[in-house]
């Protein structure tokens, strides 16, 4: 397996938000970076803090190419996008980093500032954990900011544990095992 085959096999999907409103999801692609930067400046400051727990003000260059550590490590990297006109536009994106033993694997969720409340942030993350549990993915972690009411809230619908995260009273661990039913 691949360390950074992005593009392996997942199928583009259809999701309806609560507004009625579609999106399709799919893999993250090299062509997207255009639409990447203009999701990302769209974001608000709080967000992008939320998102990367720093002040950040362009696209992390790994976000189209990231790597997975060792031979069995792998990432699935999504994108959500709308109609907007002719054009298309991006309104959430989501990933998940497995370890080097490919056993646990690391997740992040975004959704744009105007996208928020839809469902848009369930459905990726419902999509994220089909497809680890599919690839036998044992646990799925996330780091999330002690201040990020509506991430915890989603993670504990969804079923992860939120616990301390070592050493820093700011984070959050929240951990789902993927093999419980």
């Amino acid at each position: 397996m691949e360390s950074n085959d992005l593009a392996d096999s997942i199928s583009p999907r259809i999701l309806t938000l609560r507004d009625g409103r579609a999106v399709t999801v799919r893999s993250i692609r090299p062509e997207d970076k255009d639409m990447l930067d203009d999701a990302f400046e769209r974001l608000c400051e709080e967000a992008r803090y939320s998102r990367f727990f720093a002040v950040v003000r362009a696209v992390p260059k790994d976000i189209l190419d990231p790597a997975a550590p060792g031979s069995r490590g792998h990432v699935v990297a999504l994108v959500a996008l709308s109609e907007k006109g002719s054009t298309q536009l991006m309104t959430g994106g989501a990933r998940y980093v497995t370890d080097d033993a490919g056993e646990t694997c690391e997740f992040a969720v975004t959704v744009a500032d105007d996208w928020q409340g839809l469902g848009l942030a369930r459905q990726l993350m419902e999509t994220l954990i089909g497809i680890a549990r599919a690839r036998q993915i044992r646990r799925m972690d996330g780091v999330v900011l002690s201040t990020n009411a509506s991430m915890r809230g989603l993670a504990a619908r969804l079923g992860f544990k939120d616990t301390p995260y070592p050493d820093d009273y700011a984070l959050r661990t929240i951990s789902l095992e993927l093999d419980d039913p």
